[in-house]
């Protein structure tokens, strides 16, 4: 496929949509930069991000000398609902250049593409939660930085508070095994039930995921990342925790995903939360406090950086606005 030529740092790079056959060398080059290890499930990852979500096919793009593929980026596809209107949206997520090509603006010329294209289809804006690391790249590229979203924890008791004071280290990507609770794929069963508890939920004031049978599934249902079901009561129309357990340093964290109950109360939250804790014997719980009852305790100046950067749409909601879970911003 043809593509735009652009003259970077020490020479010329061509940048094109990603073509089917450019996948062994596009997880190639994401083994090479980001540093996957060739036992884990990579090429499943990707095409469970990119090719089955059902908010649509996420639109890549690759820059190449040649017929070497040096640089991939690609933003994710993501609806959301507001008071006014759905919204469709786009997340930042995976982006790799050679170690060899590095510094030569390719992840620049790369993004620009992207931007020009997505903003010609009428997609509202880009979000995600870059890291300490890349955010200044971001923000140079027009990104705006929304705000901290708040974090919450919910130490399973008190035996555990050393472990949880010394789990200040990154967590492990993939999760660790555990029979608590219901696999996704048996908890999330029933299209009617889970619509009559999607139903139930408070109206949201805010920016919430569109949230369908159909997205719990494949948001929860990617079987080497094993997430489990915990009902509030015998169908999952009386309530669900979607979690995960995850290593951090000495800890085991239970990694609240989405947290659906149709009481907005904190009782209601804290009973599946202290259900699966006891269930799984994690040290603690972890998740956002933007929903309308996470049942979690604050943990100030923690949580993910959202930023946000405008495509069709000129106007960033406030940090206030955001109604997210920790499912709507890991892993991606």
């Amino acid at each position: 496929m043809s593509g735009k030529t652009e003259r970077v740092s020490g020479g010329e790079i061509v940048v094109r949509r990603m073509d089917p056959g450019d996948d062994q060398q596009v997880l190639d080059l994401l083994r090479v930069a980001l540093g996957w290890r060739r036992e884990d499930p990579n090429q499943a990852f990707f095409d469970w991000k990119h090719r089955k979500n059902p908010f649509g096919e996420s639109p890549c793009w690759v820059a190449s000398v040649g017929p070497e593929i040096v640089g991939f980026r690609t933003f994710m596809r993501w609806g959301f609902d507001t008071p006014d209107r759905p919204v469709r949206a786009v997340r930042a997520v995976d982006t790799a250049t050679h170690p060899n090509y590095q510094g030569r603006g390719i992840f620049s010329a790369l993004t620009r593409q992207a931007v020009g294209e997505l903003v010609a289809e009428g997609v509202d804006f880009v979000f995600n939660t870059p890291n300490d690391k890349s955010r200044p790249g971001y923000l140079k590229m027009g990104w705006r930085d929304v705000g901290r979203l708040p974090a919450g924890v919910r130490p399973a008791s008190l035996s555990a508070l050393p472990r949880i004071a010394a789990a200040r280290v990154p967590a492990e990507l993939w999760s660790e095994p555990t029979e608590a609770g219901l696999a996704v794929p048996e908890a999330l069963v029933d299209d009617d039930a889970i619509a009559a508890l999607l139903a139930a939920l408070p109206k949201s004031d805010g920016v919430t995921t569109h949230r369908t049978p159909a997205y719990l599934r494949w948001r929860y249902g990617f079987e080497p990342l094993a997430y489990r079901a915990v009902h509030a009561g015998p169908s999952v129309s009386d309530g669900v925790l979607l979690f995960r357990l995850r290593r951090r340093g000495p800890a085991t964290e239970l990694v609240v995903g989405d947290l659906l109950v149709p009481e907005p109360t904190p009782a209601a939250a804290r009973r599946l939360v202290r259900l699966a804790l006891r269930a799984t014997r994690a040290d603690y719980a972890l998740g956002l406090r933007t929903m309308a009852s996470s049942g979690l305790l604050p943990v100030p100046g923690q949580g993910p950086i959202l930023t946000w950067r405008s495509l069709s749409s000129e106007t960033m909601p406030p940090l206030t606005d955001w109604r997210l879970s920790l499912g709507d911003v890991e892993l991606f």
